[in-house]
């Protein structure tokens, strides 16, 4: 037992919350800040077919995208489909201040965590609220989103 001792010991460290917990990184967090901001204002403007175009050149061909109500899409083109459907013309995205978080993957990218509320165009309510994290892959300064996850909607109290 002496002898486990030292190694429960070292895997406590190892293990331990925050162990291997990059710093915040100021300027990994602005890029992806600036980035949400940019892909959800083509998303809440997609009724104008440029905007729509904008929107899916955020994200990578091969993007999966799943929601825990509407299902997987297997593609860009396939989401942008049921973007088109569902919500251009019906509601917008908006970020809840102050949940955004950044963390960066090692020689890929980013993950972006946060919760969004959706507010309908015809009454101004925003009604529905979800978590999502956004997968960012980095290639040479050049930005795409690579997964998403969406889950947990529930009405916004």
């Amino acid at each position: 037992m002496k002898k486990l001792i030292p190694l429960f010991a070292a895997l406590a460290v190892v293990t331990a919350p925050g162990a291997f917990a990059e710093q915040p990184d100021a300027a990994l967090s602005d890029t992806i800040s600036a980035l949400d901001t940019a892909v959800f204002d083509a998303f809440n403007h997609c009724s104008a077919p440029e905007q729509l175009q904008k929107h899916a050149s955020y994200f990578a061909p091969d993007v999966e995208f799943y929601h825990d109500t509407g299902g997987v899409t297997w593609s860009r083109q396939d989401m942008i489909a049921n973007t088109e459907q569902h919500v251009c013309g019906h509601f917008r995205r908006e970020l809840v201040p102050g949940t955004l978080k950044v963390f960066p993957i090692k020689d890929f990218g980013a993950i972006e965590q946060g919760t969004h509320r959706f507010c309908q165009f015809d009454t101004g309510k925003c009604e529905g609220i979800a978590d999502f994290v956004i997968v960012w892959s980095n290639q040479d300064g050049h930005w795409l989103i690579t997964r998403v996850l969406s889950y947990g909607h529930r009405a916004n109290d």
